[in-house]
């Protein structure tokens, strides 16, 4: 899980944690879990495949272990379950994430999105809003979208 942090927290500060405590770490780990299982979710299933989705980006684009990732969504589920709406997740994101961290995160919301091979109407919804919460362009929106849908792996 420090990997992890590590990684999520090394953007405007020389000590690599932004001058994060580990407690607002634990809270940005459980705000980006939140995204993907509300995404995940929004379409009133959450299928087999964007389990594994979610584990698989967990996995390979954040280092965490099962064990770790079980946990996660665990605590997100429950910040889910307590929250009013989604900006509280947001906020977190934007304190500590540069542009360019939400825009891979956006990516993988996308990746999320289409595992399906398609989008409906709530997924669309959902990334419209997350791109605004997240300050984030509708540019930048479609960039991400588009790497998706033509195989980009990053």
């Amino acid at each position: 899980m420090m990997k992890l942090l590590n990684h999520l927290l090394h953007v405007g500060s020389t000590d690599g944690n932004n001058g994060a405590t580990a407690d607002q770490e634990h809270e940005l780990l459980v705000a980006v879990g939140a995204l993907f299982l509300e995404m995940g979710r929004i379409d009133g299933t959450f299928s087999e495949k964007e389990t594994a989705q979610v584990i698989g980006l967990l996995t390979q684009k954040y280092g965490l272990a099962r064990k770790d990732i079980d946990a996660l969504i665990a605590e997100a589920d429950r910040a889910l379950k307590e929250s009013v709406d989604l900006w509280q997740f947001a906020r977190v994101i934007n304190d500590h994430f540069s542009n360019a961290e939400k825009e891979k995160l956006i990516e993988r919301l996308w990746r999320v999105v289409y595992v399906d091979g398609k989008m409906d109407q709530y997924e669309h919804y959902l990334m419209n809003k997350l791109s605004h919460l997240l300050r984030l362009s509708h540019q930048q929106l479609i960039d991400a979208k588009l790497k998706v849908l033509h195989g980009d792996r990053n």
